[in-house]
């Protein structure tokens, strides 16, 4: 049923649920998976392009890439791993864009209230914006 699949992580605890939501889908043997990892960049600059090369691997703490390379080998298909920077709701959807994702598997940290408006809700605009479906993993 999905083909592809962009995985979108971001190092909180929370990507181990999502991590572990995802095997449990019993994907076919000829699935691929895109492990996507956003730097976020809350300063960026509207001058720069919109199409922009992945973030160099040096950008993140090697401890995270790390993790991310774990993630990867655990999984049950092809995969590659993604890391850019920018707005991470805008980055995961440019990103399902490229790959022609059928599914985008995301975590969201449960914010509510006040919290939920001051920060927003990268799962929340990505439900909205992705070209395909989504699947929200809560928090235990």
């Amino acid at each position: 049923m999905f083909k592809k699949i962009l995985v979108a992580l971001d190092g909180s605890e929370l990507s181990d649920q999502v991590v572990e939501t995802l095997q449990q889908l019993h994907l076919r043997s000829d699935a691929k998976i895109i492990i996507a990892h956003v730097i976020a960049n809350l300063g960026a600059d509207p001058d720069v392009a919109v199409d922009r090369p992945q973030a160099d691997t040096e950008t993140i703490p090697h401890q995270q890439l790390d993790r991310l390379q774990t993630y990867q080998a655990s999984l049950p298909c092809k995969s590659e791993l993604e890391i850019v920077t920018g707005d991470p709701a805008e980055e995961i959807v440019r990103l399902a864009n490229i790959h022609q994702v059928n599914l985008v598997v995301i975590g969201s940290r449960g914010l509510t209230g006040l919290n939920r408006i001051l920060k927003g809700s990268v799962s929340g605009q990505v439900v909205e914006e992705a070209p395909c479906s989504v699947l929200v993993v809560k928090p235990k």
